[in-house]
């Protein structure tokens, strides 16, 4: 037994191929169950999900031997998956290439998960560009406006 003890918690941000609003009322709540599902098949845990038609959040807690980057692709890449095979009037379906990803401290798990549950009416005054360029900002992240 190990005794290495990880306290990881990263709060994701990625949107659909082409800004496309796929994510409609039909297919959301499946979707994000999925994902959890994805998550909880590879030892990861989704603490949360959310987001409106063209983005999604997500709160993971990621197991102490696997990369963020592999966290995402297998999320990313088993529901684009999942979407073909189950949404066939969805066949263009896909994520964007990139994504945006924010540790947060145990401490910030409960206001995080509870913003992720109110994108809808978040995303009544605030459009994904400021929210995104506010995230990179609060993080001190270098962004080229271009790539967003």
């Amino acid at each position: 037994m190990s005794n290495s003890y990880i306290s990881l918690y990263i709060h994701a941000v990625f949107r659909t191929k082409n800004n496309t609003p796929w994510i409609d009322a039909s297919i959301k709540e499946r979707l994000y169950s999925y994902l959890g599902g994805i998550a909880h098949d590879n030892h990861m845990k989704l603490l949360a999900a959310g987001g409106i038609a063209d983005h999604v959040h997500i709160l993971l807690s990621l197991p102490a031997d696997m990369a963020i980057s592999k966290a995402l692709q297998t999320l990313k890449g088993g529901s684009s998956k999942w979407v073909h095979e189950t949404f066939p009037q969805l066949p263009s379906f896909g994520w964007q290439e990139g994504y945006g990803a924010f540790s947060i401290g145990v401490s910030q798990i409960e206001a995080t998960t509870t913003y992720i549950a109110h994108q809808e009416e978040h995303h009544r005054e605030t459009n994904f560009h400021d929210e995104y360029v506010a995230f990179l900002r609060k993080h001190n992240l270098l962004f080229e406006e271009q790539y967003l």
